[in-house]
């Protein structure tokens, strides 16, 4: 009973974090470059070589993808569409695609830090940030931090504290193990991209940890931010609804509109998608995405 048990969370662990990449998104995977890139490089940032691409010209926009993930795996569908009008900042984390991992612990802060390093290289004052899942956690971290280098917040699928998670999600951050993946698109993307394919074992292992380690935000800090903020969720995404209504109220949302008037932030709740496949649902991101950045 216990073995099945355990398989069932392998299974689940990997089904959520592997992402089950639809097959365009896959071929994107694989191609060498998208038609939008216009440049790409290694950046010197606290300690890091980061690397980065940047796509279409116009108001930038910096992409931050979740935990295991790169660039093409978590954005390879939205890229394209962005670029038409925006000037695209995509960027691969510590230890994540490209970018070699360092002997230094993970830490909101740090990846926050990351993200302001990155921008200060590319001569980019000010942005709006876009983050899906861990990168959106960090999105706000760094609005937090930096306030001054945002325009607007697009938030999807994640939380400003660990709890917010429901408690099925946290169980599995607890288990991840390196050979969850071994037979996945994680693991294929990683031998492909890393700079050292020796290195992931320690590096799921340590971003595993990271992962189910119990950590606050802040709700005082949350409320702070005063940038217009697009929260996205699945209607059944792995976040407490409460957690959800939280963070809302937290950018003065909840209000009756038609007394008070509509806030500048939003709330998107997508029908029918979970914490993977709302990725996936390109077409109905697009639509609260675009005319959000645009207003």
């Amino acid at each position: 009973m216990i073995k099945t048990i355990t398989k069932v969370f392998m299974i689940a662990a990997s089904v959520i974090i592997t992402g089950m990449l639809p097959s365009t998104a896959q071929q994107i995977t694989h191609t060498d470059k998208m038609p939008s890139l216009k440049s790409s490089g290694l950046a010197p940032v606290n300690g890091l070589k980061m690397y980065y691409e940047i796509h279409g010209e116009g108001k930038p926009i910096v992409l931050l993808h979740g935990s295991y993930m790169n660039i093409d795996m978590n954005w390879g569908q939205l890229i394209p569409i962005l670029a038409k009008t925006n000037k695209v900042i995509a960027l691969e984390m510590q230890g994540h695609g490209r970018t070699a991992d360092i002997n230094r612990d993970y830490s909101w802060e740090a990846m926050a830090d990351d993200v302001a390093g990155l921008l200060k290289y590319l001569k980019t004052d000010k942005a709006d940030i876009l983050g899906y899942s861990f990168g959106a956690t960090v999105a706000l971290e760094f609005a937090i931090k930096y306030p001054d280098m945002v325009n607007k917040i697009v938030f999807i699928s994640s939380v400003y504290k660990i709890d917010g998670w429901m408690k099925s999600v946290r169980d599995i951050f607890s288990i991840i193990k390196p050979a969850f993946f071994e037979k996945t698109p994680l693991k294929t993307e990683y031998d492909r991209l890393a700079p050292d394919k020796t290195h992931w074992a320690e590096f799921v292992t340590k971003l595993a940890k990271f992962d189910a380690q119990p950590f606050d935000l802040g709700i005082e800090n949350v409320k702070k931010i005063k940038k217009p903020i697009l929260i996205i969720k699945g209607d059944n995404d792995g976040v407490e609804l409460e957690h959800i209504a939280e963070i809302y109220k937290a950018f003065g949302g909840g209000v009756s509109g038609d007394m008070a008037g509509l806030p500048k932030s939003q709330l998107a709740i997508i029908p029918a998608t979970t914490h993977v496949t709302l990725m996936m649902a390109t077409d109905a991101l697009m639509k609260v995405i675009s005319p959000f950045l645009a207003k």
